[in-house]
């Protein structure tokens, strides 16, 4: 019942629809308290803490996701590289970059050591975000990261980390006067979200456009 949960909420994580991933997360939670289910616990505090980011509940997100890394590190499990990611995304949206950094550069290290390519690539597309969004701008390295994020998740067959990386390209050259190329990228992740009825980041990407 916990992985059917955490699985189906996943899902509906990467759509970002929060509102129905949190409420199946929640029971899932209540089920590993109440069974002592210790290791599948991360996997649940982790996407729950995650959910609670993005709907804008970050201090109770925050929290969520600093008991995620504990017990994964406590565990000594392979996961904790996308747990330190998602913290890492939420301390960027607290406006905490160095924390933010911190976190991205330990996942991305995690990750190359012990050959997860997957959450190499998240680890990626962060640490491009977080030098898109220093000030002064840091676009040689946001670049980079982020066109080695599209590159690897492209080859693993990430479609929605793919459309990620093709947004925040986008914002990226808007801000540094490509635009011809800032609408190729803003194309195609609009395209893709609506493949993957990713409606929540699809309206994301059409308010970049209306703004």
């Amino acid at each position: 019942m916990v992985l059917a949960s955490w699985a189906l909420a996943e899902l509906h994580a990467v759509k970002g629809e929060f509102a129905e991933a949190i409420p199946v997360l929640e029971r899932a939670f209540a089920l590993c308290r109440d069974w002592k289910l210790g290791l599948l616990s991360p996997l649940v505090v982790e996407l729950l803490g995650y959910a609670y980011t993005l709907s804008g509940s970050m201090a109770r997100g925050l929290e969520l996701l600093r008991e995620a890394v504990e017990l994964y590190a406590s565990q000594g499990r392979l996961a904790g590289s996308l747990a330190l990611v998602r913290l890492g995304g939420a301390l960027l949206l607290a406006d905490r970059r160095e924390d933010a950094a911190a976190n991205a550069g330990q996942a991305l290290t995690l990750a190359r050591e012990r050959g997860l390519r997957g959450y190499e690539a998240y680890a990626l597309r962060l640490v491009g975000e977080i030098a898109a969004h220093r000030d002064p701008l840091d676009a040689e390295t946001a670049g980079r990261h982020y066109r080695e994020a599209l590159a690897l998740a492209t080859e693993l067959g990430m479609r929605p980390l793919v459309a990620h990386c093709h947004l925040g390209l986008d914002q990226l050259y808007r801000r540094t006067g490509g635009r011809e190329q800032a609408h190729e990228h803003l194309t195609t992740a609009t395209t893709m979200y609506r493949e993957l009825d990713m409606r929540f980041w699809l309206e994301k990407a059409q308010a970049v456009v209306g703004g």
